[in-house]
């Protein structure tokens, strides 16, 4: 049984840059830092492999492995990005810090379950703070919310697409 998340990994440019946003800015600690030097299959590296703990236990690890190519850009919300949750006042402040900063900040928006601010990490990566709305456990709630219904009316709605474009 899956118990939870332990941690999600993505690549990133510089190590320290990279802490500075989620340790000193964000206000999640470096936990841990592993130096990897060579692969499970034996391929020689110099990559460093860090995490920061969240609230809860789990982690957000990072890769910086300048030997292997990656395209570090910006990404759009809905191709990546990571959405941590928060309270309200916490919220608050972190916009107002972001802005205070210069860090690149978006919000607050209301999603009708959740209020959101984004900011962009140095990687170019989304970071979306999260604060649950009045309606966040019935706006969730799968008996209520008709998730399985809209998803196999989005499923059956591409498959007729797809057939009248074949």
């Amino acid at each position: 049984m899956i118990q939870g998340l332990h941690h999600n990994a993505y690549r990133c440019r510089d190590s320290e840059e990279t802490r500075r946003f989620y340790e000193d800015f964000l206000g999640l600690p470096l936990s841990k830092a592993l130096e990897i030097n060579e692969t499970k299959s034996g391929r020689k590296t110099q990559t460093l492999h860090t995490f920061y703990a969240l609230g809860d236990g789990s982690f957000l690890a990072f890769f910086e492995a300048p030997d292997m190519p990656f395209e570090f850009k910006a990404q759009h919300d809905f191709d990546l990005h990571i959405a941590l949750a928060v309270d309200e006042p916490t919220l608050l402040a972190m916009l107002e810090k972001g802005r205070a900063q210069n860090v690149p900040t978006r919000g607050i928006t209301n999603h009708h379950f959740i209020h959101s601010v984004y900011f962009r990490d140095p990687n170019g990566y989304v970071i979306e703070l999260t604060a649950k709305g009045p309606n966040y456990e019935e706006a969730m709630n799968p008996t209520l919310n008709g998730a399985r219904e809209k998803l196999n009316h989005w499923s059956q709605a591409k498959q007729a697409a797809d057939v009248a474009g074949h």
